[in-house]
């Protein structure tokens, strides 16, 4: 296949992003998805910021594509937060976030560099509580999502949903754990027909699909192969659901309750679902077969990088540095037989496959508010 492999610079919060790209040849990838959240936000987990995103300019972006270039390494940018519920000054904040992104990609080179921007796209539970609610923030995101899309595709750039359904994301008292729009593939199909531009598609990550007892390869197999562009390489191990079964999250009742019933309930938020986060070959099997799923996407022609995303509970869960490159080096080392040639020197990416950064774009491009959009 020689697709590329990457990393997600969200494990290395505490580095920058030189001390990233060194980390990045150490372990031997081919580009990083840059991680460029909020400083201000209100995540606080799997969460880094490894760019300056309120004094960008062009220049800066020549700087960027020179340093890359010297490394061979490639690029994306992504920030993954709320974008069509939560709390409104929150949101609206995330939402000129994602435009600041763009532009960045833009100066990037857009899609002519294949730099594209990672996000979420969230949910509305005060429109998802009401009848056909689903349906009412579909619509909430092409109100939002259609300027953003037409302003990302008027730059040459490409946004990309990421699938996971942030399960965690709310306190444990509540019964459902959906809270990202595009953790079903049903919703992102229906959300490419109601903003039809090629100026948006998908990272997909399979962990997500399998703690939800939905096979990967068949998600791929109906899916829009034009519409994917990354996936996301983590693994998860799934656990024993007797007690509370596969259709609905552990619900939080009272603890002593639940301990003179011998009935098991969640520790916290992200432990709803009965799964531990990993990394292919990295402490054990997971509950995922690679070696299909990536014959899968051969099948299904795709080209694109596979980005290592590290929350791993035996890698970035230690808090560990040295934990966590071993992770990375690991999961690579588990993906090069499937997705690289055998060389005298074993399974190796191709010396030739790099491909320069080109600096495209000589003139600025102001920044942009939902406001200026005509959204607010």
């Amino acid at each position: 296949m020689n697709n590329q492999i990457w990393i997600m610079t969200s494990a290395f919060d505490q580095l920058s992003l030189d001390d990233v790209m060194a980390k990045a040849r150490e372990v031997g990838v081919q580009g990083l998805d840059v991680c460029v959240f909020r400083k201000d936000g209100t995540r606080d987990d799997f969460v880094a910021t490894h760019l300056d995103y309120e004094h960008f300019t062009v220049d800066d972006a020549k700087r960027l594509l020179e340093k890359f270039n010297q490394h061979r390494l490639r690029l994306s940018l992504g920030a993954f937060d709320n974008l069509i519920g939560g709390e409104p000054a929150q949101r609206q904040k995330n939402q000129d976030h994602l435009l600041r992104l763009i532009r960045m990609a833009h100066l990037l080179g857009g899609d002519a560099n294949d730099v594209k921007v990672g996000t979420f796209v969230g949910y509305n539970h005060e429109l998802g509580n009401q009848e056909n609610g689903f349906q009412k923030n579909l619509d909430e995101y092409a109100r939002i999502f259609g300027s953003i899309i037409r302003y990302a595709e008027d730059l040459g750039v490409t946004v990309l949903y990421e699938n996971c359904p942030m399960e965690g994301w709310r306190s444990a008292g509540y019964t459902g754990t959906f809270n990202n729009l595009t953790g079903v593939l049903a919703a992102r199909k229906l959300m490419y027909e109601l903003i039809p531009s090629k100026a948006h598609g998908e990272i997909y990550d399979p962990s997500h699909d399998v703690w939800q007892h939905v096979d990967p390869s068949q998600v791929i197999r109906h899916t829009d192969m034009a519409r994917l562009h990354r996936i996301h390489v983590k693994g998860t191990r799934t656990g024993n659901n007797v007690y509370w079964g596969n259709l609905y999250p552990q619900q939080q009742v009272n603890t002593d309750l639940a301990q003179r019933a011998g009935v098991p309930v969640s520790r916290h938020e992200w432990d709803r679902h009965n799964y531990e986060a990993m990394l292919p070959g990295f402490g054990g099997s997971d509950s995922m077969d690679w070696r299909a799923f990536v014959d899968t996407l051969r099948q299904q022609g795709f080209t694109g990088p596979f980005e290592i995303e590290n929350e791993a509970a035996l890698s970035k869960g230690t808090g560990n540095l040295g934990a966590i490159v071993q992770g990375f080096k690991a999961a690579t080392l588990c993906l090069a037989p499937l997705l690289w040639p055998l060389t005298s020197q074993g399974y190796q990416y191709p010396a030739d496959g790099f491909q320069e950064l080109a600096p495209v774009v000589s003139k600025d491009t102001p920044v942009v508010t939902m406001k200026d959009l005509g959204l607010r």
